[in-house]
């Protein structure tokens, strides 16, 4: 399996183009940390602010859907303009989204900062995500973009414990400070590192139509579908599966949560390399684990050291898919990558929502064991879609590659 074709336009200057990849990177991690340290001040929030703690959760659902949202519109509205100028204006977007949830009077001005913070979130993670084919050499683009997904599975580690630190400590409104001084910090390594990025593909409303007619992509997007509402169906509720069920006090739970995304950053970079070698299998694989991880912790909750192999080997199979379907999405459309990725971003923030919400009701209806069993369900239908579909297709495209070549081999050749 080849990987993602570098663009034209590509740097000469490698040194250059990685000091680009890290300060995207920084970009990614600044963007998912200020979508979820919220998560960790919601009574904070809610107490100073006056609404409820399902109103003030309300704050995440925005950013989310906001994100779904304006992912396409972004893409199709800035395709013409260098890549490195929308990245700076959607960093630029990221400080004063911050800033102004930092200085929000009351709840309404909270929730349009957060929903700006959604249009740089949707934006950034579709232009971003595709930059590093830009930035560095064709053999280095899978592992380039693996420092870029870092920053996201860095992110979701420190979010939770930094909300919950600073909550206990100080005003919630520093959270947002510490996220536009992050986003001023990452705005300023893009506007001394990343060299001229010049538009490429026109995309419009008919490209990701078209997209949605190339079978690959259609399935990397189900895929993707399967896996993020499996994954948020579970892990909103760890923190209570763990308290409850395993019956772990805090200092352990924040153990067990930082070994799943130490696990994860290190899953994130080992998908650089068998990435390299097949995306479906890697994608298939990791999906299957998943599944086979979350089904068992509910029935393993009584032996700490099982629930702890577990988690680990969940936050690592789960580091690497991110970027796995983000390659699945790249290769199914190389002449119109950005497109494809935006649909991505618009499918995972909308199965965020959606595994969150399931969660949610599986957990009212059954309790938290169900909704283990029910996530780890979802991740195998997942799998077996992947296995069965994205292998047919390497089949198709072997074959065709194949009957491509005979023929041509069959042609007279020129006399030289």
């Amino acid at each position: 399996m080849t990987s993602v074709a570098t663009r034209p336009g590509t740097t000469s200057s490698d040194l250059r183009g990685w000091l680009g990849v890290l300060s995207v990177s920084l970009g990614s991690f600044v963007l998912v940390l200020s979508e979820f340290l919220p998560i960790g001040l919601l009574t904070a929030i809610s107490d100073d602010l006056d609404v409820s703690i399902g109103t003030a959760g309300l704050m995440v659902v925005a950013t989310g859907l906001a994100g779904a949202v304006s992912a396409p519109i972004v893409t199709i509205a800035t395709s013409r303009i260098d890549r490195r100028i929308v990245l700076w204006s959607l960093s630029l977007l990221l400080v004063l989204a911050d800033l102004l949830g930092a200085m929000a009077p009351n709840f309404t001005v909270l929730i349009v900062a957060r929903l700006l913070l959604g249009v740089a979130l949707g934006g950034f993670w579709s232009i971003g995500a595709g930059v590093a084919a830009r930035l560095v050499r064709p053999e280095s683009v899978i592992r380039a973009s693996s420092f870029i997904t870092a920053g996201i599975s860095v992110a979701t580690v420190v979010s939770l414990p930094l909300g919950s630190f600073i909550a206990s400590v100080a005003d919630w409104r520093l959270a947002f400070v510490i996220g536009a001084a992050l986003g001023a910090v990452s705005l300023v390594g893009q506007l001394l590192l990343l060299p001229k990025i010049p538009s490429v593909q026109r995309v419009r409303a008919s490209t990701l139509a078209a997209l949605l007619k190339l079978p690959r992509a259609r399935v990397g997007l189900i895929g993707a579908a399967f896996v993020f509402v499996a994954q948020f169906a579970a892990y909103t509720f760890v923190s209570p599966y763990l308290e409850e069920l395993v019956e772990l006090d805090a200092g352990t739970i924040t153990l067990a949560l930082l070994i799943f995304g130490v696990a994860g950053i290190v899953g994130n970079f080992a998908a650089g390399f068998t990435l390299s070698r097949s995306v479906t299998a890697t994608v298939g694989v990791a999906m299957t684990v998943v599944a086979a991880t979350i089904v068992p912790l509910p029935l393993l909750a009584s032996s700490l050291v099982g629930v702890f192999i577990l988690i680990t080997a969940w936050g690592l199979v789960w580091g690497g898919l991110p970027l796995g379907m983000q390659t699945w999405m790249a290769n199914a459309s190389p002449s119109a990558s950005e497109g494809g990725l935006a649909l991505f971003v618009t499918t995972i923030q909308l199965s965020i929502a959606a595994g969150s919400v399931f969660g949610a009701l599986a957990v009212t209806a059954n309790g938290l064991a169900f909704d283990f069993w029910l996530a780890g369900g979802i991740a195998a239908v997942g799998a077996v879609v992947v296995f069965n579909l994205g292998l047919r297709g390497d089949r198709a495209a072997a074959s065709a590659n194949a009957n491509a070549a005979a023929i041509a081999a069959l042609e007279p050749q020129p006399v030289r």
